[in-house]
Formats: C-alpha cells, structure tokens, sequence
C-alpha cells in the first residue's frame, strides 16, 4: 500500500478530530493545531461566559481558519451549555413532544439555532432522536421527545430543519439508538438486546425521518446491539455505521452519506474496554469520520495522542489511507457548508420572536388538580427533592421554581434535600426537616423522575400525608400518578419550564 505523504496524512489526522479545550479565550496550542489542519473545536460550559465572550472567541478561531467548525452539545431543556449557569430559555424535546406541535418545534429550533450561529457555533449535537422506550433510563429521559417512535420521528425533523435554517448543522444522535438502555453510557456500555425487526420499527424510524429532513450529521451511540454486531458497540462497529448506517435503503441500510460523528470517545463504554487511542482508530476504521473528545479530556496532549495514533494505524495498515482521507474529506465539506451558510446570513433568517421558549414551556405544562387551586396569598416554601446528576446534563445549571416563585411571591424560602440527607435522617427525619422549615407555609415539592427514585417518593408521600394542601412539580419524565392539591408536570428542568410552572401555582404571568 503507498502511503501519502506525512504532512497530509498529518493534517487529515487532525481533521477528524473535535477537541474541547478549558478556558474563555482560544489557547494558543489550538491556534497552532488549527493551522496544521485540525478540522473543528468544541464548546463546553467551562468556555462559556456571555454571548458576547463566545462570539469573540469564535471569532478568534475564524481568523486562523476561515471554515472551522465550532461543535456545541446544545439541545435546550436540560442540556444547555450557552445557558449553562442560569438555565435554558428553550425547553427541551420531551416538553415539545408534549406539545406535539412540529410547527412549534421548528421556530424554537430555528431561534435556538440563531443563537448558536450569532455565537459562532455552527455545528450542533443535537437533537436526541432516541425513543424513550425504557422509563427508566438514567441519561435519556427528558432528552427524548417521546415513547412513540412516529412522535419521535415528526418533531426530530421538525427541529433539524429550523436548527439548519438558521445557518447551524443538526447531528441527529445517538445511532442506533439509547432510549431503551437502563446504563449510561458516561459510565459504562449499556446492552440493548431488541432483534433487528424492533430496531427498524422502532429505534430506526426517528432516524430516517432525520436523514429525510436533511440532517448535515449523525452522532454514533456506544451502545452495544447483538442484533447488529455481538461484538462491539455501535460506535466502533462497520456493521453498524458502514453497515447499517451508511448502506443503500436497498441493501438494507439507510443511505446517509453525511457527517457521522462519534459520541465522546473518553466515555467509560469505549475508554474503559479499548482505551481512546484505539477507540479512535476503530471507530473511523468502522466508518465514523469525526472524534468527538473534550467533555472531560480537554488538552493539547491528548489531541496529539489521537493524531500520533491515527497516523501510525494507516503506517501499520490497520487503517486504510483511504478512510482517513475520506473521513477528513466529509470534515472539510461541512465546514464549507457552514462558512457558505454563514456568508449568506443564516443566523438572520426567519423571524421567530425570543419568547418562543417560554410559549412553548407553557403549553408543554400538564396540570392536575387546577379547578381547586386557590393562588397562595403570601410567600411558599419550596422543597426542592434532588437526584444526581446525569453527566450529559451536568450539576452547573440551576433547575426548579423557586427563583421564578420568589419573584411572584416575595419572601418564598427553598431548600433542597439529597439521597444523602435520606440516608442520614430517613424519610421520618427528612420530612420532619421539611415541614420544619416550611412553618406555616404552603409547600411546593419539586421532584425529578420520582418513578426512579425510592427515597424521593417516600419523602414526597410522607410530607404530603402530612401537608395535603402541598403543591408538587414533577421536572423530569411525568411517569408516577400525579399526587399533591396541584400537580404540574413540566416534562423537563430548563428554567422557561420553572418559570411556567410558578405562573401557575402564583396564579399570575411573570413580567415580560
């Protein structure tokens, strides 16, 4: 086999790569490495600190490659990285499932898109085209629009198409599909054992609707599928990206001939089993063309690290030159649709108005228990019943309702409560604690997924049994009966979603 020449074989490597970095400004080492041809950078929370900070960071990057792509993880609702400190004005896909409304889908995909692109952002991953098919899932959840693969199916491209209007490429993920998975995937490699048949009629059908609306990208899920290959994850898999992927509709595949991007590739489900270094190198021999890599890996030699790697697979012959080069060549091509769509103005288009988020977390709303809801006449006491935070969602953006309830009701106390306390105290202990500090108070019990978390339903039954009259808000995936003198369910914790539910229980709009 020849071997192309090591300066191009070099940049190639870099262009496959999307690196995250730590800071507020462009560290010099990613300026170099830009130049020597890597393809894209990705944003996390931790460089983000106003629209105006992320713009001129962006900016920065432009001016060493005009066609650089700047990749962000920002899917609204409760996985928020432009709004990460003071969460989202958009809500997320299990609120717009709720809806159901594609339309309404579309225009907060095309605002939240304007903003990504008036940052410089133009490629994101999203949305979650995964059905919600297990309830108990611990890193899908609220990310999903649904259980219903047709409902799934409309708004996923509903959304890719306001998001790619707006000048910004959608990655539809995670391929072939996380919603039936009881593991994270951050963690370790969850196992979905439904034979092809189910795969088709069910996790699939959101992703053909995607590749139907255009998406620029397709993200690959580290999830292992017998069905598919018995012996590695989708991620690292040519039976599923080459396979089942890429292949012609006719020879039972597909068709999509985008982006695929891999999920992070320091992810416990790859990192722990084959190290990144090789992950890497098998995920774009499978046909993955884009590394993602900097959630938690943020520096200059772990990039090197993967470029050294890729490199010497194509010297050793373990990765053909031609897939390397192929995969940098689909690099290349969506940063000139990017720069292309950001020269025409994309991020201008349309003219979806900024309140299009919290409209939408107001219809979003299920009340249980309104016709007999009497507004309080003072301030509430909020009791906020607290999980761990899945990774993708992280523990930086704030969630619940009592800062939107102490503006409608001045004087309104909160306090949140950990599996922790439960275990310290019990539910006797911990609902004591509760009412104690609520005094005569109306209590407002914020929960999130209450179906997956014991402790958490006997608190919550405990200070009901207790206080009747409370008012519950269930932030996460509305699974449990409603219970509580008022039940709100918001199907997600984006900060429009508080906001709508304390219109509620203040009886009044908040002030535009």
């Amino acid at each position: 086999m020849t071997i192309v020449s090591s300066p191009t074989l070099t940049r190639d490597a870099l262009a496959v790569l999307q690196p995250g970095f730590t800071g507020t400004t462009a560290p010099d080492w990613v300026l170099r490495r830009l130049g020597e041809g890597l393809g894209a950078v990705a944003l996390f929370g931790r460089n983000i600190d106003t629209p105006e900070q992320v713009a001129a960071l962006t900016a920065r990057l432009r001016a060493e490659v005009p066609d650089v792509i700047v990749a962000a993880d920002e899917e609204g609702g409760d996985v928020t990285r432009l709004e990460v400190r003071t969460g989202s004005s958009f809500p997320g896909n299990h609120a717009l499932g709720a809806v159901d409304d594609p339309a309404l889908t579309d225009r907060v995909a095309a605002a939240l898109g304007r903003r990504l692109a008036a940052c410089g952002v133009n490629l994101n991953w999203a949305p979650s085209a995964d059905v919600n098919s297990n309830p108990g899932n611990p890193v899908i959840g609220v990310r999903s629009f649904g259980a219903d693969p047709q409902l799934v199916a409309r708004h996923t491209a509903a959304y890719i198409t306001g998001m790619q209007r707006a000048g910004v490429a959608a990655c539809v993920k995670h391929f072939p599909g996380h919603g039936d998975t009881s593991i994270d995937s951050h963690h370790d490699l969850p196992r979905v054992d439904a034979d092809l048949d189910t795969l088709r009629v069910r996790e699939l059908v959101p992703f053909r609707a995607a590749l139907a609306a255009g998406t620029k990208a397709v993200m690959s899920a580290h999830i292992l599928l017998p069905a598919v290959d018995r012996a590695r994850p989708a991620t690292l898999s040519p039976a599923a990206l080459t396979g089942l992927l890429r292949a012609a509709p006719a020879d039972g595949g597909l068709g999509f001939d985008g982006l695929i991007v891999t999920d992070g590739i320091e992810m416990r489900a790859i990192s722990a089993g084959y190290g990144i270094e090789h992950g890497t190198v098998l995920a774009l021999a499978a046909g993955a063309d884009a590394i993602c890599v900097g959630g938690g890996l943020c520096d200059e030699e772990t990039v090197l690290r993967l470029r050294d790697a890729l490199v010497e697979a194509v010297r050793s012959g373990e990765l053909p030159e031609e897939r390397l080069a192929d995969a940098a060549r689909r690099v290349r091509e969506l940063g000139t649709w990017a720069a292309a769509r950001r020269a025409e103005g994309g991020s201008a288009a349309t003219g979806e108005d900024d309140t299009v988020g919290l409209t939408a977390a107001r219809r979003a709303l299920t009340v249980t228990g309104a016709a007999g809801h009497r507004a309080p006449d003072g301030p509430v006491h909020v009791a906020a019943l607290t999980p761990v935070a899945n990774i993708a969602v992280g523990d930086q953006t704030p969630w619940g309702v009592a800062a939107e309830l102490a503006r409608l009701l001045p004087g309104t106390t909160t306090a949140t409560h950990r599996a922790d306390d439960a275990d310290v105290l019990g539910t006797a202990g911990l609902t004591a604690r509760v009412l104690d500090q609520a005094g005569d108070r109306r209590i407002v019990v914020v929960v999130r997924d209450v179906h997956r978390y014991r402790w958490m339903a006997d608190v919550l039954h405990a200070v009901l049994d207790a206080r009747p009259g409370s008012v519950v808000v269930e932030m996460g995936v509305p699974q449990a009966p409603p219970t509580g003198a008022l039940h709100i369910a918001t199907h997600g914790a984006a900060r429009v979603c508080g906001l709508a539910a304390a219109e509620v229980i203040a009886g009044r709009p908040a002030a535009p």
